[in-house]
C-alpha cells in the first residue's frame, strides 16, 4: 500500500534552509549514504515525488551549478503556479493536494511518495489525510531563523531514533485523522496561495 514519506533533514532548531534559503549548514554534514536513512534504500521504494516550486528551483539551480542532470527517473509532482522548465517526467501542477491526489496515487502505483519539501507542501498533505510518516535527519547545527520543518501542530508516534555520524535519525508514524489536532481552515488549500508551498 503506498504511503506518502515525508523524508527530510533538518537542523536542531527545527528549519529546513537558513532565512536565504541557503543549505550550506546541511552540505558540510558528515553522513553515511548507506547508513541509517539512507537515500539509496530509500529512494528504492519511492514510486512519484512531490514539490513545492522552492525546492524544486534549489534542485534545477543546484544541477545547474553543479552539471549534473536531473537525478530522478519516478514521476515528480510540483506544485506551482509559475512557468518553470520542466525535465521529462516532471508535471506542473496547481491548486491543492485534494484536486491532484488521484494522479499522485496512480503515478506512484506501488511505490511510496516522497514529499520532498517544503514544510508547507508536507503540512498540505496532512491537512487532507494523505501525511503517513516522518523521516527526519537532524544535523546538529542551528540556524535561528528560516524554512519551518513542519508548521502544523501534529500527533506522532517515534517508531525508530539511529545515529548516522553527525545526524540523529528519526522516524515517525502520524497519528490519524481521529486523533489528530484541528488546523484551520476546514476546507482545502489552494497552495498558489501558500507560496508555492515553499520549503
Amino acid at each position: 500500500m503506498t504511503a506518502v514519506v515525508y523524508y527530510t533533514a533538518s537542523t536542531l532548531d527545527g528549519f529546513l534552509a537558513d532565512e536565504h534559503d541557503s543549505l550550506d549548514w546541511l552540505l558540510g554534514q558528515d553522513m553515511d549514504h548507506e547508513g541509517p536513512m539512507g537515500y539509496g534504500e530509500f529512494i528504492a521504494g519511492v514510486g512519484a515525488l512531490v514539490m513545492g516550486a522552492t525546492t524544486y528551483r534549489w534542485v534545477l539551480e543546484h544541477g545547474r551549478r553543479t552539471g549534473e542532470p536531473w537525478g530522478y527517473t519516478q514521476p515528480c509532482f510540483v506544485f506551482t503556479h509559475r512557468d518553470l522548465p520542466a525535465p521529462e517526467g516532471v508535471r506542473l501542477v496547481s491548486g491543492s493536494v485534494a484536486e491532484h491526489w488521484p494522479a499522485i496515487a496512480e503515478a506512484a502505483g506501488e511505490g511510496d511518495v516522497w514529499v520532498v519539501g517544503g514544510g508547507e507542501l508536507a503540512g498540505a498533505f496532512w491537512d487532507t489525510g494523505h501525511l503517513d510518516r516522518l523521516m527526519v535527519s537532524t544535523a546538529p547545527v542551528t540556524v535561528g531563523a528560516g524554512r519551518p520543518l513542519l508548521p502544523r501542530r501534529l500527533q506522532l508516534t517515534l517508531t525508530r531514533l539511529e545515529r548516522n555520524r553527525a545526524f540523529a535519525c528519526a522516524w515517525y508514524d502520524v497519528a490519524g485523522p481521529g486523533d489528530r489536532e484541528t488546523w484551520p481552515p476546514a476546507g482545502p488549500r489552494d497552495l498558489d496561495e501558500e507560496h508555492d508551498a515553499v520549503r
